[in-house]
């Protein structure tokens, strides 16, 4: 229950998914946790089973790709908690088409929401760690941003860049005592992943080694590894609970 028990979390698009899974796992491990969402009901409902099960939790909703709003819910964890010192850059969804079909606002948003989400959120949060010499960012990626997906090139491309923008700030910001991590996993039973089309789903399913997909919790102990202690030489690396989709 203490293991993480100094960490002040802050986990975006944490209403559902892997990232309430993620919040819910950093609570039990003893972290506080600013849990935001783009849709302020989610925020304020996970949150709430968070102190329901006697964790640690607020409410920061916002929109990740507007740096406003960013700044608004880092403003919310300092005002009731100080610095972040963990940051779980999860926000982010799901929207299938073949590349043809792609316009340049689907293709906009997409790199909005994971890519430019995750570069604000980190940017914002940067500094107070390194004055203070210490924190922690994971990144949630996916292995199709290792190994692509079909009718999921946008999707694919942006998580393919988180994974170079964590290994690009773990060789500027590892020696000053901020370790950044990825977490890309594999398709795990998401309302996000549930949506997309059940031709898909079963074509991915039977690719699988281990012949199923993820739950997202866990996913969420991989994200408690990271976080703590125990993964302090893990830099910049992208670790991979995916069913055996890609071996590394």
């Amino acid at each position: 229950m203490t293991e993480l028990g100094e960490h002040v979390a802050i986990v975006t698009g944490a209403g559902a998914g892997i990232g309430k899974a993620s919040a819910a796992r950093l609570c039990r491990d003893g972290a506080k946790v600013i849990v935001n969402d783009l849709r302020p009901a989610a925020a304020e409902r996970t949150a709430a089973e968070l102190k329901a099960a006697g964790g640690w939790a607020s409410a920061a909703p916002g929109d990740v790709s507007d740096p406003a709003a960013v700044d608004g819910i880092f403003a919310h964890c300092e005002a009731v908690l100080g610095r972040c010192t963990l940051l779980v850059n999860n926000a982010g969804f799901v929207h299938q088409a073949k590349f043809e079909d792609l316009t340049v606002e689907h293709w906009d948003r997409m790199i909005a929401v994971h890519l430019r989400g995750t570069f604000l959120c980190t940017r914002r949060a940067l500094p107070a760690m390194l004055a203070a010499g210490d924190g922690v960012v994971v990144n949630i990626a996916s292995q199709l941003g290792q190994i692509g997906g079909i009718e999921l090139c946008h999707y694919s491309a942006a998580k393919a860049a988180i994974i170079g923008l964590t290994k690009s700030l773990a060789r500027e910001v590892s020696a000053r005592g901020v370790r950044v991590n990825a977490v890309a996993p594999g398709p795990i039973n998401t309302e996000l992943v549930l949506g997309l089309s059940e031709a898909w789903r079963k074509a991915k399913s039977a690719e699988l080694p281990l012949g199923r997909f993820g739950e997202p919790e866990e996913v969420a102990a991989t994200v408690a590894f990271l976080a703590s202690s125990s993964a302090r030489l893990y830099v910049g690396q992208t670790l991979g609970p995916n069913s055996g989709d890609v071996m590394l």
